[in-house]
């Protein structure tokens, strides 16, 4: 490996289960690969867990509960903590970590953020997200308009934020999911950044129109979205699909500009 080049570690938390996020993420990392070099840990299938000699970690959606217990998640918790506590502690040299969907909420339930319970219903769909005052002056969400696109698929969420947690670890909530004016539930939170260097999303960034277009059109899986969710819900979801300012978008911005800006940063720290 040359030593020019950062190290990023991609963290499979499927669980075994066949997801297309986890090649997704994996493709916005190789468009890259003239910086860095990867390498994939499958954390809940394997026990598989990366050191602290990386750079950069992203780690993946997954299924299942956010609370359940495993061998994998005290190991899984100590890794985020020592790189946490290590990017405190040191003065110039940092590391970057991104949370997606079950990590996302994982991480959030660890450092007690807020609450983190089961939905009434299934959230599916390319649903709007709502920035926040911070989320609109976050680098992460520049370039995104407001309310932005994302695929969002999730039983779980995390609501009810200890604003003095947040406070006490200098996090900030950057987006909210979108305004049901029909119902009074509350509305979960849909990123947050944990300090300059951690950051994570409910939603998935990783999902880009292609491959969702040409997975959703097989008929066995259309059936299942309309069985599950109707066909106005799936009619919806394929025609948002088609439009450049929904996922596509946010597929381009958000995973690769927070690995670009790592890239830098990171390059920036070693010439320091």
């Amino acid at each position: 490996m040359e030593k020019s080049k950062r190290k990023i570690a991609v963290l499979d938390m499927n669980a075994n289960v066949p997801n297309q996020g986890l090649g997704l993420i994996v493709e916005i990392v190789k468009s890259f690969e003239n910086l860095s070099t990867f390498e994939v840990f499958d954390v809940r299938g394997k026990n598989e867990l990366p050191d602290s000699s990386f750079d950069i970690y992203i780690s993946s959606g997954g299924p299942g509960s956010p609370l359940e217990e495993g061998p994998w998640r005290e190991p899984y918790l100590e890794l985020v903590q020592n790189i946490f506590d290590f990017n405190k502690t040191s003065a110039h040299q940092k590391k970057y970590f991104f949370f997606i969907c079950y990590s996302f909420q994982l991480v959030c339930n660890y450092f007690e953020l807020g609450t983190i319970k089961i939905r009434k219903s299934t959230s599916f769909g390319i649903l709007p997200v709502h920035k926040t005052k911070a989320g609109l002056k976050d680098p992460l969400l520049e370039g995104l308009d407001d309310p932005f696109y994302a695929v969002d698929s999730r039983d779980w969420q995390l609501v009810q934020p200890r604003l003095k947690v947040f406070k006490e670890h200098g996090a900030t909530i950057l987006s909210l999911e979108k305004i049901r004016t029909n119902v009074e539930l509350e509305r979960a939170i849909m990123a947050v950044r944990f300090s300059d260097e951690f950051v994570g999303t409910q939603f998935h960034p990783e999902a880009e129109p292609v491959g969702m277009k040409i997975h959703f059109s097989k008929e066995k899986n259309k059936q299942i979205v309309i069985k599950n969710f109707g066909e106005e819900k799936y009619d919806d979801m394929m025609e948002h699909m088609d439009d450049p300012d929904k996922i596509e978008k946010t597929h381009a911005v958000i995973l690769p500009k927070f690995i670009a800006n790592a890239l830098e940063n990171v390059s920036r720290q070693l010439i320091y």
